[in-house]
């Protein structure tokens, strides 16, 4: 199955674009997204504990199990003043 990702700020940097299409097995969960993310990017592996995930335009826990044609966006941590 498919699903559309979405990266921003470093982790688009890490990346090299701001948008891909991957497939996945049925199943899979956000963890495992992330982990081939890291797989396949290394540089990606320490930002881990500062990404956060949001599934169809709502923040998700990193177990929830991904369907055909979510959206799936990778949001760097909020700071500002």
């Amino acid at each position: 199955m498919t699903v559309r990702v979405l990266a921003f700020a470093r982790v688009r940097e890490v990346l090299g674009v701001s948008e891909s299409v991957l497939n996945v097995p049925s199943g899979a969960r956000l963890c495992d997204l992330w982990a081939t993310l890291c797989e396949q990017n290394p540089e990606l592996g320490p930002l881990t504990s500062s990404t956060r995930t949001a599934r169809n335009g709502h923040l998700a826990d990193s177990t929830e199990i991904l369907e055909q044609d979510d959206e799936i966006a990778l949001l760097p941590p909020v700071g500002g003043g």
